[in-house]
């Protein structure tokens, strides 16, 4: 294959092309490094977090296909992946993950301490064994809550070289619960194809009572994340932030309550904007004036 269509066939591999999951990831690191910084983290290791964070989601996303490569061609959504239409091979995919996840690995070995290095080694095991957990359990939800939330206490060990206090473990329950229950959303867009296939999610897991849970979820979020501002002292503007997050979580609810895939969809993506608003009202807690 001419280069061109290859290194395409590479970035979609990596979801380059779909951003979203890179934010997702990022939003509980930039949180925990501007909480632990106090609102002035180091340039350095922000630079370095946000570089892992983007090759550590696109390592996650070539070991997911290579694991999903026969199953992806029976569900709708994922029936064009390049291992699937054979444009990547499952060894090209195997090579991407093992050259993305070291380079990931050396940032944290040559500009980090050795504490994170310790928390990075569980992170690539998660990344690892999460696209193999649908098989085995009804909660690849959970497990992917824990990958992303593990992001919590490196960034916290990485500007303090200490392990992160009350409040960090708080907001490390709070990313896992909110994965969950954003990505039992993103699992009820295959719901119906995952169960012919046989995959295994909490989508799955749920079923009727789907949307209950989902806002259950995300009220223990909401709880979790006061309890979090209240811990270190965060201002007003950090609280009237959860209040919008409330509502995002309100109109999510109002999204999937057809259970409509397109609606369903729709809803994950607007958990962007719920990570955004948190950041912006930590980052005002901090920086604004009044």
């Amino acid at each position: 294959m001419p280069l061109k269509p290859k290194l395409i066939a590479y970035a979609q591999l990596i979801r380059l092309n779909k951003p979203i999951g890179i934010f997702l990831l990022l939003w509980p690191t930039l949180w925990t490094l501007l909480i632990a910084g106090e609102g002035k983290p180091s340039l350095a290791i922000l630079i370095v977090f946000t570089l892992g964070v983007i090759l550590m989601r696109s390592a996650g996303c070539a070991i997911n296909d290579y694991a999903d490569q026969n199953f992806d061609g029976d569900v709708e959504r994922t029936k064009n992946r390049p291992i699937v239409s054979g444009h990547v091979s499952s060894l090209e995919a195997v090579s991407i993950f093992a050259i993305l996840s070291l380079i990931a690995f050396c940032l944290v070995v040559f500009f980090l301490n050795k504490l994170t290095l310790m928390f990075s080694l569980a992170a690539v095991a998660l990344a690892v064994s999460y696209p193999f957990t649908k098989r085995l359990h009804y909660l690849p939800q959970v497990h992917l809550g824990l990958a992303f939330a593990w992001a919590v206490p490196m960034a916290f060990a990485a500007l303090t070289d200490t392990y992160p206090p009350k409040w960090g473990w708080l907001l490390f329950i709070a990313t896992i619960i909110w994965t969950t229950a954003y990505d039992t959303i993103y699992g009820m867009v295959d719901r119906k194809d995952d169960i012919r296939i046989g995959v295994k999610s909490t989508a799955i897991l749920f079923g009727s009572s789907d949307r209950t849970i989902i806002g259950i979820l995300q009220i223990f979020v909401l709880l979790a994340l006061i309890s979090v501002g209240t811990q270190v002292e965060l201002r007003y503007w950090y609280f009237c932030s959860l209040f919008l997050v409330a509502l995002f979580f309100i109109y999510q609810q109002i999204l999937i309550y057809s259970r409509n895939p397109r609606d369903c969809f729709d809803a994950f993506l607007n958990n962007n904007y719920v990570g955004l608003i948190i950041f912006l009202g930590v980052a005002a807690s901090y920086w604004l004036p009044i």
